[in-house]
C-alpha cells in the first residue's frame, strides 16, 4: 500500500549515500536533494576565498589563527539531522579546541559561507539559511560569483539574520569575523 498523499517519508543518510558520487548530495528539513558538483566560477571563488582565509587564520600566518577552515564539510545539525553541506565552514579552537577527525560534523561552526549559483540560490538562502539561524552559527557569508558580490550576515537576536553589509565588485574588504585581515574581492572574479 502506497503512503497517504499528505505523508511524505523523511529521507535518510541511506538515501544520501545511494547519490551518484558525481552529484553533492544535502537533506533539508528531511528531503533528499541533489545538485551537480559546482561549476568553475562558482568552484573558484570558493577554493580561492578558502586559501585566502586558511593561511592567517587557520595557520597564523599573517594573521591571528585560531581557526579550523575547511571546504565542504559534511554537517550533521539538529535532532532529527538535517545534512548541509556549506561551500566552507570555520570552527574557532574556542569552539573546537581539537581537529575532530570524523565523516561528518555534529558541532554547528562559526562561521558558514554559501557560494550560490542559479541552480542553488534559492536553497541557500530560503532553506539552508534558516537551518544555521537555528543551530546558532554566529556568521553567514553568501558570494555570488556572477554578480561578484558578498554578503555578510551576523546572528542576532531571537536568532535571526541580520545583514550587516553587501560588498560588490573589485572592492578590498574587511568583513567580520575575519575583519583582522583583507581580501581584495577581486581574487574570486573570473574577469
Amino acid at each position: 500500500m502506497g503512503q497517504s498523499a499528505g505523508k511524505l517519508c523523511r529521507a535518510t543518510y541511506a538515501d544520501l549515500e545511494a547519490v551518484p558520487s558525481n552529484l553533492v548530495a544535502e537533506i533539508i528539513n528531511g528531503e533528499l536533494r541533489t545538485m551537480p558538483r559546482p561549476a568553475s566560477r562558482h568552484a573558484l571563488a570558493s577554493s580561492r576565498l578558502g586559501s585566502r582565509l586558511d593561511g592567517p587564520f587557520g595557520l597564523g600566518e599573517g594573521g591571528p589563527g585560531g581557526w579550523w577552515i575547511l571546504d565542504e564539510p559534511e554537517l550533521h545539525l539538529g535532532p532529527e539531522p538535517d545534512v548541509l553541506v556549506p561551500d566552507l565552514a570555520g570552527w574557532t579552537l574556542e569552539r573546537m579546541p581539537e581537529f575532530l577527525d570524523t565523516p561528518h560534523f555534529t558541532l554547528a561552526p562559526n562561521w558558514v559561507c554559501e557560494v550560490l549559483s542559479p541552480s542553488t540560490a534559492a536553497a541557500d538562502r530560503a532553506d539552508k539559511m534558516p537551518i544555521y539561524a537555528r543551530e546558532g552559527v554566529p556568521y553567514a557569508w553568501l558570494i555570488d560569483p556572477i554578480l561578484k558580490t558578498l554578503e555578510v550576515f551576523v546572528l542576532g537576536a531571537e536568532r535571526r539574520w541580520t545583514l550587516v553589509n553587501v560588498y560588490r565588485g573589485n572592492v578590498h574588504i574587511r568583513a567580520e569575523p575575519f575583519d583582522a585581515i583583507e581580501i581584495n574581492l577581486a581574487l574570486l572574479w573570473v574577469t
